[in-house]
């Protein structure tokens, strides 16, 4: 049963006297979490028993930033932000090659209006999802943004950001769907690295408080309908943490 934050209030009013505290969770919980005690162990009727009780709400990311323009995320308070790379999947093939392999590709990000700058420069060998290659305290109403591009034959392709007017940079949160115009947890060139962080229907699967910032590096928007429009050409994770 899914309560909304006002029902699973008057829901903890009601519940029985005498229920034990609720087992603290090591995971972020899916729902509220709290205790509820009574004066009294054994209440005789028309008694009256003192209740107490707390609920916590489990925080999620949207309570704390909003995202506009499809991938600038703007913080409603004073955060902390961590940015992991996930991958860069763009690749090329040598002349008459049906190999592949991965080209450099470039990740920048841009706070309250600088210039983009650069967090990380490699292919998706270099790629480590547990460093941070970005850090910092993002201020209320500051927006941060994103962006990137590959090199390949000794010259940069496309250059796309959050700002670029198109749809190649998307900041998605848990449960979204990729927005593919086919289920990219089918697609034949679905990436293994994408994969840990979707669920089997295709959604995003990160955790309450992360964004996940896909981007599209070698095909534009106007090109959804191909295969090759798959945003997996570099793929941030962006986690933020309140301040107290």
């Amino acid at each position: 049963m899914n309560f909304s934050r006002p029902a699973a209030f008057a829901a903890v009013m009601f519940a029985t006297a005498g229920l034990s505290p609720l087992t603290a969770q090591t995971t972020s919980p899916s729902g509220p979490t709290g205790w509820l005690t009574a004066s009294h162990s054994i209440v005789r009727g028309g008694a009256m028993p003192m209740l107490n009780w707390e609920i916590t709400y489990p925080s999620i990311v949207e309570d704390y930033v909003e995202i506009t323009d499809y991938s600038t995320v703007t913080a409603k308070e004073n955060l902390k932000v961590e940015i992991r790379v996930l991958g860069a999947g763009v690749t090329a093939s040598a002349s008459n090659s049906t190999t592949f392999s991965f080209v450099p590709t470039e990740a920048l990000v841009s706070y309250n209006g600088s210039s983009y700058g650069r967090v990380f420069y490699g292919t998706n060998l270099n790629v480590n999802p547990n460093t941070i290659v970005y850090s910092r305290t993002v201020q209320k109403d500051r927006p941060l943004r994103f962006g990137g591009r590959y090199y390949y034959n000794n010259a940069w392709g496309p250059y796309f950001n959050s700002q670029s007017g198109t749809r190649n940079v998307r900041a998605l949160v848990n449960g979204d769907t990729p927005p593919t115009t086919y289920s990219l947890i089918n697609a034949p060139t679905l990436e293994q690295f994408i994969r840990p962080y979707l669920d089997s229907a295709g959604r995003v699967k990160i955790g309450p408080m992360d964004v996940i910032v896909f981007m599209e590096l070698t095909h534009h928007d106007s090109q959804a309908s191909d295969w090759g429009y798959d945003l997996q050409d570099m793929v941030l994770l962006v986690t933020f943490k309140p301040l107290n």
